[in-house]
């Protein structure tokens, strides 16, 4: 097996990871791509309080995926998609590590064809 490379752990990983766990909150970002947001316009389209939506917000923020501004009296939020890079990076590497694992069982499997065909016996 390969070994991963280390060095694609941020420090909040964690806390991307854990942020993105929640439906809501990948919904709320998924809203918040197409552009900044307040908690009213946020929590319209689900059945929950403004209260509620603002602690979801406040995941996302530790996990540095969104960012609140003032804007008068209001608090847009702002996604910040960072965070996900790096998130996506420490995926990619096990990505690699499957592909080569797949490779692998596809030569076996082209072997053991190769060997039936040839006559052979799977239990030789």
């Amino acid at each position: 097996m390969q070994q991963l490379n280390q060095t694609l752990q941020p420090e909040n990983l964690d806390a991307v990871f854990a942020a993105l766990a929640d439906p809501t909150r990948r919904a709320i970002l998924t809203r918040l791509a197409n552009g900044d947001a307040s908690v009213n316009e946020l929590a319209e389209p689900f059945c929950m309080s403004q209260p509620a939506v603002s602690k979801h917000l406040k995941v996302l923020e530790r996990a540095g995926l969104v960012e609140r501004a003032i804007d008068k009296q209001r608090r847009p939020a702002r996604l910040k998609a960072e965070p996900m890079r790096e998130a996506v990076k420490w995926l990619e590497e096990f990505s690699k590590f499957w592909s080569s694992s797949f490779d692998q069982l596809d030569d076996l499997l082209e072997e053991l064809k190769k060997s039936e065909s040839c006559g052979g016996n799977w239990n030789e």
